[in-house]
């Protein structure tokens, strides 16, 4: 195809090819060079042009104004709209509707749509293209990173096979991270011009914290380095952590610390024994090392074995699953639903004062709040209405429907059975009521449920002395003497409180809230405040809960 033809069918032509075709045809005058006729025929071709016509179609996308996207966040600001609405959803009927429609997976997938789009998601992701060398040459890469108060986000091993000095791993959102130069398997060869060969993890990390200013690195690349992705894992903690006490952490100052409770962002799970993370409120942070939860578990066993074996016997517990290890729960933000409320299970030491809580709170609405009326085997008593204090069956009855899981707890006591069944609980939620619960703490396995969804808080009592103040003070009667109206004693009262200490060190990681009963008007507005959250917001629980 000639020049002429091409300047006669322009407009089916890129602008810039024709260009460089007739500033390639005026040089054809002056020169007869082959270098130019190749290039002419390159230019030519319609494969290029078609290539170049497809170039310039996906440039334009998101700068035609009427087209152009306004953000690419949308689903995060829909998910931020949701937490406000929630809060607003017993007030305002217009934020009630506005926020079930932002709940429907038809309006989410199109934000979800919207943001891959402006985004510009759909560009494929190429390899990178082999690059050619000698075998006996290897490529060297030079990074320098300015030293600051802030760690350098990288650790270091040594290879097990070659010996050498490797990047063992990159903090997400640390320096080494953020420079995007430095990846896991990275060789290092020096270090402000100081060769570590030979060296040990100890001397380079010595090295590093002697230097001042700019930190020069000496780099054989891997032969991989995938762009690190974060992973979209929750989690919530079971035991507390403090790195500064680890003797197992590669490096104390990449560790985060935690307690139990906390929600963590698990953003790498690459390393089987030591993940990164950071803690869901602090979101722009550098990631911190955490042992895996295949390394906690194995801690814990250990932990566990010595102690059998310090106390001489193996104690069964008799509690809780003894195959229970808590490490971290998957979780993520369970959100209310109008009409169907979660039970709020209160749980504690006998004596401790849930059921007072219960009975208060009861009392504020009972059209609202309501307890399902337990079950038992005993004899009706004079005063007593079938269905109102108790539901009264057999003992062939209920012990069948125990055999079935009908209950959800149940327990026998002088001879007679009593228990609470989970269709009574079930029955008060479809009602659109809020179930309130006191249960035994053996009763938390059962409860805890993807069916009920409870919300668990734990009554504590305060120490000794403030224990025994305030209930002399308010003349508490004792609960564990029936037969005589008296206060506790100093025995009763260490008993709630080692009561309590155990429901803790077997249970405390299930628990969403607790309240310390010490005052009872000041633990009541509590757990109202506790119990409106419940109602209103969105809320972390067990990922599976979340459908």
């Amino acid at each position: 195809m000639t020049a002429e033809v091409m300047a006669a069918n322009d407009t089916h032509w890129d602008p810039a090819l024709s260009k460089l075709i007739a500033s390639l045809k005026e040089a054809e005058s002056l020169s007869n060079d082959q270098e130019i006729d190749f290039l002419q025929t390159l230019l030519e071709s319609k494969e290029l042009n078609a290539l170049v016509n497809v170039h310039s179609k996906v440039a334009k996308v998101g700068k035609d104004d009427r087209l152009a996207p306004i953000l690419s966040t949308s689903g995060m600001i829909m998910c931020e709209v949701l937490e406000q609405l929630s809060q607003q959803c017993h007030l305002n009927e217009d934020c009630r509707e506005a926020f079930h429609l932002l709940q429907k997976p038809h309006l989410q997938s199109l934000l979800y749509a919207h943001d891959a789009i402006a985004q510009k998601d759909f560009y494929p992701h190429l390899p990178d293209l082999p690059i050619e060398m000698d075998e006996d040459e290897e490529t060297i890469k030079i990074v320098q990173l300015v030293k600051s108060n802030e760690p350098l986000g990288a650790t270091i091993k040594t290879d097990e096979e070659s010996g050498k000095i490797i990047i063992a791993r990159i903090m997400h959102g640390g320096a080494a991270d953020r420079s995007g130069l430095i990846h896991v398997g990275d060789e290092v060869i020096e270090v402000n011009g100081i060769n570590v060969e030979g060296k040990t993890p100890g001397d380079v990390l010595s090295i590093l914290q002697n230097s001042e200013g700019t930190i020069t690195f000496k780099l054989v690349p891997s032969d991989g380095r995938g762009a690190q992705r974060e992973s979209k894992v929750r989690v919530r903690a079971h035991f507390d952590y403090n790195p500064e006490v680890d003797p197992y952490i590669p490096c104390k100052e990449a560790g985060l610390a935690f307690q139990r409770g906390d929600i963590l962002h698990i953003v790498s799970q690459d390393d089987s024994y030591w993940w990164q993370a950071r803690r869901e409120s602090e979101r722009t942070a550098r990631a911190g090392l955490i042992p895996s939860r295949a390394l906690q578990e194995r801690r814990i066993l250990h932990e566990r074995t010595q102690r059998e074996i310090g106390d001489g016997e193996s104690k069964k517990n008799d509690d809780f699953d003894r195959e229970l290890i808590a490490t971290y729960e998957e979780v993520a933000k369970l959100y209310p639903r109008p009409g169907i409320y979660r039970p709020v299970v209160l749980i504690g030491a006998p004596g401790v004062g849930r059921n007072e809580l219960r009975r208060r709170l009861i009392a504020r609405d009972p059209e609202k709040y309501r307890s399902p009326v337990p079950y038992t085997t005993r004899p009706m008593r004079t005063g007593e209405v079938a269905g109102r204090e108790y539901i009264f069956v057999s003992r062939e009855k209920m012990e069948a429907d125990i055999e079935a899981g009908k209950f959800i707890e149940h327990g026998e006591y002088k001879g007679h059975l009593y228990g609470t069944s989970a269709e009574s609980v079930k029955s008060i939620v479809n009602a659109g009521c809020v179930c309130l619960l006191s249960p035994h703490y053996q009763a938390i396995k059962a409860l805890r449920t993807v069916q009920l969804k409870p919300f668990l808080v734990h009554i504590k009592p305060p120490e000794f002395d403030e224990l025994k103040k305030t209930r002399t003070e308010s003349r508490a009667k004792s609960t564990f003497d029936e037969s005589n109206a008296r206060g506790f004693t100093d025995e009763e009262f260490n008993d709630m409180i080692k009561s309590s200490v155990r429901i803790d060190f077997l249970y405390g990681h299930f628990f969403d809230e607790e309240i310390i009963n010490a005052d009872l008007v000041t633990a009541f507005e509590k757990l109202v405040n506790i119990v409106q959250r419940v109602e209103t917001e969105p809320l972390w629980a067990p990922s599976s809960w979340v459908q």
